[in-house]
């Protein structure tokens, strides 16, 4: 079986990341916030847990965290009374309070132009406002406008000076990123064992794409001693995660017996787990593990990936929001 081709390594433009903001200009203190408890679920929140028409009426009183709990339903279309209009009205409501959290989640709205048209200005000054106040995922987005030319001249510079702030305010997001940066020579002197630093940071907080980035480099011998143990180590954490790339190269890695046993049935499940998501890249693996399971297999296989492709999928949607 052919070696996988490099692959993109750079995570793009988000909302902001599903924890709290102590610093955030709220009204409230943490136990008189309420959240609602879908939202809550998702994103892994610890606050109070409220009934929805609760968490509504003391958003409609002006509560900064609960407005941001409802942009939050809302964006998500949790429910046939939601919608991203309604998530743009919260996230502004709460952001012309100070609400850090919802000042980035209305600028990745106009950003991406849910809601509304997309207007780059309008997510700049949001973005810039929760940087004021040192909001680690604003910095991250600022670094994804230089770093794309989005709204402003592209300046891999400019990207690599906010990816560093967000990263220092320990945003794994923006730690990738700065990995990425330095494992390509954007805006710096490339370096892998820089890049890997970055990329390990992000991982060990959790991060699927720093943790697939970090497996990627172990595979490959890049900046590192090449370690196949730890590399399918690393890329089994991204791919329980939901990361379609590192299900493909798990399933790469069991089909090739790479840092563990041969298992040609578990290599087609984590595959066409990454192919129901979406991601066709390991399309062309599964002729040569076809040729070598039977159709029973196959069949125990494709239920493996739809169980796998279902399993985590409601989480991540819902990773890159903050309350």
């Amino acid at each position: 079986m052919r070696r996988m081709a490099k692959r993109n390594r750079l995570a793009t433009l988000v909302l902001v990341v599903p924890v709290l903001w102590a610093g955030a200009q709220a009204q409230e203190t943490g136990a008189e916030q309420c959240g609602m408890a879908v939202v809550s679920r998702l994103v892994g929140g610890n606050q109070k847990v409220c009934d929805s028409k609760v968490v509504q009426e003391m958003a409609k009183r002006g509560r900064a965290f609960e407005q941001n709990q409802l942009g939050i339903a809302s964006v998500l279309a949790i429910g046939p009374d939601y919608s991203e209009k309604d998530a743009l009205q919260w996230f502004e409501q709460a952001a012309q309070k100070g609400y850090a959290p919802a000042q980035v989640n209305l600028g990745v709205m106009y950003a991406n132009g849910w809601g509304t048209p997309p207007n780059y200005g309008a997510a700049l000054r949001w973005f810039r406002a929760a940087a004021e106040q040192g909001f680690g995922r604003a910095y991250y987005n600022l670094g994804i406008l230089f770093l794309q030319g989005r709204g402003v001249k592209q300046d891999n510079a400019e990207a690599l000076r906010w990816f560093e702030k967000g990263a220092a305010a320990n945003d794994s997001d923006a730690q990738t990123n700065l990995g990425y940066m330095y494992d390509q020579g954007l805006g710096c002197s490339r370096s892998l064992g820089v890049a890997l630093s970055w990329y390990r940071k992000a991982a060990e907080a959790g991060n699927p794409l720093g943790e697939n980035n970090l497996a990627d480099l172990y595979l490959r011998g890049e900046g590192v001693r090449r370690d196949d143990a730890e590399a399918f180590r690393w890329f089994q954490k991204a791919a329980a995660q939901g990361h379609t790339g590192a299900r493909i190269k798990l399933g790469y890695m069991y089909a090739e017996g790479l840092g563990t046993r041969k298992d040609p049935e578990t290599a087609y499940a984590w595959i066409v787990s990454a192919s129901l998501a979406g991601d066709q890249r390991g399309r062309a693996l599964l002729p040569k593990l076809e040729a070598v399971l039977d159709a029973q297999r196959i069949s125990v296989a494709r239920q493996r990936a739809h169980a796998l492709a279902s399993g985590k999928g409601q989480q991540l949607s819902a990773r890159a929001f903050a309350q």
